[in-house]
């Protein structure tokens, strides 16, 4: 067994215009007044991370990492969420997804691709030169308007489209295996990769690539009803990342899992600051310790009721307190003794 790292953050949701929102070194004190340890940075965002520098230079990644020590926090890993989204579009949502990318690259979904996999591919070799060996991303989406069948899937569909997903993947994942690097996809609805199922096609598509791994957030399998307890269970050999969030789902006889096309606070199921949802924590850090998870907890910070300077306040404390710091002893060493196969034998009556 081994004691998770924590408290870190991740910044995407709380950058913004006004200080201490808008800068590195702004958001480092103030997560770090806040008892954080580490933060999880969001490559999209320029004013935390110049990403092909830090792809191609080790100095400059080294002083990066010298600014966020300062402020006693180290970069927990790099996120590609946005940029890994566009590796796989299908074309009903190219209007909508053209949004994380650049405007050189907008209304070309060829090259608005190959945008996004360089991107992914520099957070690999940003990632070995600040000395991390894992990243969050996102799989993309070729299939998701198919996911529940009606019309139904032509015969086929599912097969061409992990085929064609790990196709795109593959040179991605290859780089990520020279660089050190696991390549950590967060299981979320939107994604072709959306419960274990789905990893696991994704995974047997590429031949079982070694560096195809999971971030864990168990706030999307709650609003899938999906067992996430268990899901640790099956798949706590690929679980590299811990995404800390929170949710609750309450079906009514009006709207389930699928909203309704609601707003976030009316839907039944909902993103909830830490501690207000329903999600059993105490049972999560439990598995991931016993099955030995050494990586970080991460506060994820959504929320559809809580402002985030409150979550992100009370997120610290939360994780921290529900970190174990797993023994190196059995509890009952005291009733032992020296054992040797004689004293076996009598007792078994042998």
């Amino acid at each position: 067994m081994k004691t998770i790292k924590g408290p870190a953050i991740f910044l995407a949701q709380f950058m913004g215009d006004e200080a201490p929102f808008n800068s590195l070194d702004g958001i480092c004190a103030w997560v770090a007044s806040l008892g954080y340890k580490g933060i999880q940075i969001p490559t999209w965002e320029s004013r935390l991370i110049d990403l092909e520098k830090a792809a191609t230079s080790k100095d400059y990644c080294d002083e990066l990492k010298a600014k966020v020590a300062s402020h006693g926090l180290e970069i927990t890993e790099l996120s590609t969420h946005l940029q890994g989204q566009l590796v796989a579009v299908n074309p009903a949502y190219d209007l909508m997804f053209d949004a994380f990318a650049p405007d050189e690259v907008k209304g070309n979904p060829k090259a608005r691709t190959e945008w996004a996999v360089q991107q992914v591919k520099w957070a690999a070799s940003a990632s070995q030169n600040l000395g991390i060996d894992v990243h969050a991303t996102f799989s993309g989406a070729l299939m998701w308007h198919t996911m529940y069948p009606w019309p139904q899937r032509p015969n086929g569909l599912v097969e061409a489209g992990f085929k064609e997903l790990a196709n795109r993947w593959l040179p991605i994942l290859n780089h990520f295996d020279v660089c050190g690097v696991d390549a950590c996809y967060e299981i979320h609805p939107g994604e072709d990769i959306h419960d274990g199922i789905t990893y696991e096609r994704f995974l047997e598509a590429t031949g079982n690539h070694s560096r195809a791994k999971i971030l864990y957030d168990p706030s999307h399998y709650v609003l899938q009803c999906l067992d996430y307890l268990q899901f640790i269970d099956f798949y706590h050999e690929q679980i590299k990342m811990f995404h800390v969030k929170d949710a609750e789902f309450n079906p009514t006889g009006k709207s389930g899992v699928y909203g309704g096309y609601q707003d976030w606070k009316e839907r039944p199921g909902r993103f909830r600051s830490l501690g207000d949802g329903e999600i059993d924590f105490a049972s999560i850090f439990s598995k991931l310790s016993q099955y030995g998870y050494d990586g970080w907890a991460v506060l994820e910070w959504e929320c559809c009721i809580k402002s985030p300077e409150q979550g992100a306040r009370e997120g610290a404390p939360f994780i921290q307190n529900h970190i174990i710091e797993v023994t190196e002893k059995t509890f009952d060493d005291f009733a032992g003794g020296d054992v040797d196969q004689d004293m076996i034998n009598k007792v078994l009556g042998l």
